[in-house]
């Protein structure tokens, strides 16, 4: 069987469209691997960087962050609205830090997904656990958007 979209564009290189479209709010798919070898995902907030690298967030404690602490290899899958454009990329952590600094980007990250404000209930329980942060280095981007 034929792959729906043949050639898609393996590169680190992040092209105007895919800039555009990962710089807008949409959810992502995260595909880390467990320590057994199994495949896990999660679906996760992100932000793109002005240096091209990716920021995700989590509790600490969660399989998917302790399974990037271990293993730092991973990818996204961005998804529109219309469900049929996407970006993929594969990467790896480069960079991961606790405490003030990933509480910071955990309200930042809210604030992006909500811009009308988020719930006060939300914002109080990403106060009450230890946040991470993760910065992702990308390795291959590939892409199904239309031109």
């Amino acid at each position: 069987m034929e792959p729906a979209h043949p050639n898609p564009t393996l590169s680190p290189v992040l092209t105007d469209r895919i800039r555009t479209f990962r710089q807008q709010h949409h959810f992502a798919s995260l595909a880390s691997v467990d320590p057994d070898g199994a495949p896990r995902q999660a679906v996760i907030w992100y932000r793109l960087e002005d240096d091209g690298r990716i920021l995700i967030n989590s509790r600490v404690g969660r399989r998917w962050p302790s399974n990037l602490l271990r293993d730092g290899r991973l990818s996204l899958a961005i998804t529109g609205t219309d469900g049929y454009s996407w970006v993929g990329l594969t990467g790896s952590v480069d960079e991961t830090y606790e405490g003030e600094r990933a509480l910071a980007d955990i309200l930042a990250l809210a604030h992006r997904y909500h811009p009308e404000g988020s719930d006060p209930a939300e914002l109080a329980s990403f106060r009450a656990f230890p946040r991470i942060t993760f910065r992702i280095e990308i390795d291959a981007v590939h892409d199904h958007l239309e031109d």
